[in-house]
This record gives structure tokens, sequence and C-alpha cells, in this order.
């Protein structure tokens, strides 16, 4: 049996729980929603878990961050809550992403694929989902979904069958940046998708792109509401 990785999901709207349940069992995951606070605690005080799915009100109000880094500091973490409660500044690290409610099926099931596969050490800060920016890789137009200060996720267009290098140079054209990236991993969300998904991580680069890179992820919008990543789109 392949292995289907196991999400706590910990959102006190009854109904929200288990329909979040649904769409991840839909795409292979094993999750084990949890309503209430106690519960969800008890759940990661007992079995191994791969993703935390928590509403922001109990990560922050009932402590649930604080047992989820004290039990495992390396889980990667999805905050569900209003825009008003996206945390700001050091209130994230680099295994922690923030989703803003009506939540959009595609959107969270692509961001738990992405905190599973693309959790590493090496990407410390603060991730940002946003407005598919469109870049290069090697003369190759692509869509970067994803930010943080030490790496990324993108998208290749349709029908472009061949895998990104293990390592490329990625052209922003929007703000005249361009930095060497490692690919860390590369997949199809669905089966028989046309575009493909990569994350990668920053290479060593010169201080001057380095700089530019960091001062875009620090002024690119996050993605508010419910826009759609859908792959293809």
């Amino acid at each position: 049996m392949a292995y289907r990785p196991t999400i706590i999901v910990a959102l006190h709207d009854r109904a929200e729980c288990a329909a979040v349940a649904d769409w991840l069992t839909a795409k292979e995951f094993e999750p084990l929603p949890r309503s209430g606070v106690r519960a969800a605690l008890d759940e990661m005080d007992a079995n191994p878990f791969d993703l935390l799915i928590t509403d922001a009100s109990f990560a922050v109000r009932d402590g649930v961050r604080k047992a989820e880094r004290a039990r495992n500091t390396r889980i990667p973490v999805i905050l569900i809550g209003n825009a008003a409660e996206e945390p700001k500044g050091q209130a994230v690290n680099g295994q922690e992403m923030f989703l803003t409610r009506p939540l959009d099926q595609a959107m969270l099931t692509c961001f738990a694929l992405m905190a599973i596969l693309d959790h590493r050490p090496a990407r410390r800060s603060m991730r940002k989902p946003v407005k598919h920016v469109e870049a290069y890789v090697n003369g190759l137009p692509v869509r970067i979904v994803d930010v943080s200060n030490e790496g990324l996720c993108l998208v290749t267009p349709p029908d472009r069958s061949a895998l990104l290098p293990p390592s490329f140079n990625l052209r922003v054209p929007l703000v005249g940046v361009t930095v060497a990236v490692q690919r860390v991993w590369g997949r199809r969300i669905k089966p028989g998708a046309s575009t493909t998904w990569y994350g990668g991580t920053l290479s060593p680069n010169p201080p001057a792109a380095e700089q530019g890179w960091r001062s875009f992820v620090d002024t690119i919008p996050v993605v508010h509401g419910t826009p759609r990543i859908t792959p293809g789109h």
C-alpha cells in the first residue's frame, strides 16, 4: 500500500473540519479531523504526523502552535484564518503558511502537498503564497506561486514534459532579479495534469542578487481571499 501522509486537521467548525478532511482524503492523504483543541492536542501527543492544519485562533489563543513545536519543531503547519488574523513578522516561522477564509479546495490541497514535499530546514523564514508571478528558467516561461527568503515554488507551462535541471537560473522580469536555484522536488499535482510543480532553494548567489531576491520577497503581496491556484491556470 502506498504511503499516505498523515495530516491533523484541527478546525473549530465541525462542517469545515469535515470538508477539509474530505478534500485531503480525495488527494490520498490520511486526515485526522479534530474539531476540539483538547482532541487535537491528544492526537499530537499520541501519534506521528506529517502536517498540521489548524485555526489561527487555536494556534495563538489555545497553544496548539506551542504544543506542536514542543513535540516536533520540524513539522510544517498551515494556519487558517481571516485576513485580519494573518501573523506578521516573527509571528510565524519557516514551517508555517497562512491561508485565508473562505477556503478554496484546490489551493488548500496544493499547499498541503507543497508543505509536505518542500519541507526542508533551508526554508527558515516565512513562506508567502503569491499570485502567479511571471518568470523564466533558463529561458522557459514559468509562474512563481510561493516564495521565501531561501526558496520558492513554481509551475511550468502546459505540455512541457522535460524535467527542470537540478540547478537553474531563475529570472524575474518584474523586479529585474536573476538568482541561481537548486531543484528540490518536482511533481504533477494531479495524474494527467499538463503542468508540473517544482520546489527549489536558492543556491549561493552574489550579494546583489541575494538582496534583490529578499527585497522581492518582502514587497510582493500575499494571496488573500480565494484566488484559485489550479495547475494549468
